[in-house]
Order: structure tokens, then C-alpha cells, then sequence
């Protein structure tokens, strides 16, 4: 099988107005003069998927969306569809983050509708999965996670299509990370259960996000099985996201 290529993407969540394409501008002239080993991604709001995607094409970085709905079109006020997001540049989206989970009540099976229709559309589906502080500390956080697992990746998930992202919810803008034991023996478990259900399981990547920053990147991206991140508020300027991409090495 060949190696699995890193990847780090950039999550903006609701931030972002037309003047801060100059930040993506500013990473993909980076990534043009030291080309990074890893896979790059921005996965701006909504209002910029077209702008970045136009701005940033024949550069070495992608753009995604944050979030779609399962159906390709209908009476959804407000909702984007991944044919929407792949039609306005997009290569990936992200589903099941913590915050759509939590703020819009979103469980697995609707998770696992939202990626599979990604791969309808023809796009990579970033599927988030992670405890809360509660969980963890009840002794449940590989409970929670496996069964997160098994409800969120649909059957025709393949390494070439998902990607999954270890966050977990205690984690994310808080400024704590997990040791990295404790990340390794996640990224673990989620290995095993995808090479238990998937014929590919050795080539899906698995990302690390909860507060990653150019300090913490290199320890966190030298874990076993950690194939890269995804960052949340450090990725909002280039110079403090240029870093986290270093940190995966440079070819």
C-alpha cells in the first residue's frame, strides 16, 4: 500500500469577510516556494467557498466547505448541497465537527447522510468525530468514539473519499490538548475499527484537531497514526498556519 500523504486543513468556521482571501493568497504563495509534503486545504464560510476556490486554483491548496445538507436540492432555506459546493470549486467538506453536533443537534446518522452525500457529489467528506470532557472522563471516550465510527462513515466510505478527524470537544479553542498518549491511543482504536469494516482501512488518513498551533503541531504530528490536523483558530493567518504545515515536514 502506498503512504498515506499527509493532510492539514484549515478550518475557519464563521470568520472570514472578501479581504481575508489575502491570507489564503499568502499561504498558497508559501506552499509555491517550499512545497509542503502534506496535502493543503482551506474550508472557509460558505460566502468565500468560490472566491478562495477561484483564487486559489492551480495553487497547491484545496478548498471546502464546513458543512452540507444530504439532499441535492429542495425546500431547504438556509442549507448549501455538496453538488452546490463541489460547483463552486470545493474538494471536501467537513461533516459531524462537534460544533454542528452540538449547536444543530446533529447525530450520527445524520453525519453519516451528510457524508455520504459528499461522495454523491464527487468530494472528499471529513468526518469529525470526539468525547466530551464528561465522557472522558468517565473512562468512555473509546465507547464514544468507535460508536461515532460506526454511525457517522457510510458503507461506501474509501481512503480515496473520507477522511477522519479525531477532535476532542473539550479540546477545541479551549487552548488544552490531550498528551499524546492519550491522542495515540485514539488514533489507535480508530484504526482498528476501520480496518475491522474497511477493505482500504490501512489507507484512510486520520487527522488530529483541538486547539493545534505552531508550538504543539510537531509533537502532536509525530504521533503513530496521526496524519495530519485540523486547525481551527491558527489557521485563520498564513503565518501562524505555515508553521503547522512545516511541522509534517517539507519535500
Amino acid at each position: 500500500m502506498a503512504a498515506r500523504r499527509p493532510l492539514i486543513v484549515g478550518n475557519w468556521k464563521m470568520n472570514g469577510l472578501a479581504a481575508s482571501l489575502a491570507e489564503a493568497t499568502a499561504l498558497a504563495d508559501r506552499a509555491r516556494a517550499q512545497a509542503p509534503a502534506a496535502e493543503l486545504g482551506l474550508c472557509p464560510p460558505a460566502t468565500l467557498v468560490a472566491a478562495m476556490a477561484a483564487a486559489l486554483k492551480g495553487t497547491a491548496v484545496g478548498v471546502g466547505g464546513q458543512d452540507c445538507h444530504a439532499k441535492a436540492a429542495g425546500a431547504h432555506t438556509g442549507d448549501i448541497a455538496a453538488e452546490m459546493l463541489k460547483d463552486a470549486g470545493a474538494t471536501y467538506v467537513i461533516t459531524g465537527h462537534s460544533e454542528r453536533r452540538a449547536d444543530h443537534g446533529e447525530g450520527s446518522e445524520t453525519v453519516r447522510a451528510k457524508a455520504a452525500a459528499a461522495h454523491r457529489a464527487g468530494l472528499v467528506a471529513i468526518v469529525c468525530v470526539g468525547e466530551t470532557l464528561a465522557e472522558r472522563d468517565a473512562g468512555e471516550t473509546l465507547k464514544i468514539v468507535t460508536a461515532q465510527i460506526r454511525g457517522s462513515l457510510p458503507d461506501g466510505a474509501t481512503a480515496a473519499n473520507t477522511v477522519v478527524a479525531y477532535e476532542p470537544v473539550w479540546a477545541i479553542g479551549t487552548g488544552r490538548t490531550p498528551t499524546t498518549a492519550q491522542v495515540a491511543e485514539v488514533h489507535a482504536e480508530i484504526r482498528r475499527d476501520l480496518l475491522a469494516r474497511f477493505d482500504d482501512g490501512a489507507g484512510f488518513r486520520i487527522l488530529y484537531g483541538g486547539s493545534v498551533k505552531p508550538d504543539n503541531a510537531a509533537e502532536l504530528m509525530a504521533v503513530p497514526d496521526v496524519d495530519g490536523a485540523l486547525v481551527g483558530g491558527a489557521s485563520l493567518k498564513a503565518a501562524d498556519f505555515w508553521p503547522i504545515v512545516q511541522a509534517k515536514g517539507l519535500q
